[in-house]
């Protein structure tokens, strides 16, 4: 099968255009993986918040036995 000038044009510019999506997913996916790796590595060295005591609700007064 011989295909015409004007059919290996258009499979030449679809061929393009796949690769060029190729490449724009494969650099969304770099970049993606990046920042969340240098957002994971800023949380990490961030020091951890000092946790505060837990509050405990006054006990009641209990009248002693005398």
């Amino acid at each position: 099968m011989r295909l015409t000038d004007e059919e290996l044009t258009a499979r030449k510019r679809r061929n393009l255009w796949i690769a060029l999506g190729l490449v724009a997913f494969m650099v969304l996916v770099f970049l993606t993986t990046f920042l969340r790796l240098q957002q994971n590595i800023a949380d990490a060295a961030a020091p951890a918040p000092v946790a505060a005591a837990p509050v405990q609700p006054p006990r009641p007064a209990t009248p002693e036995a005398s």
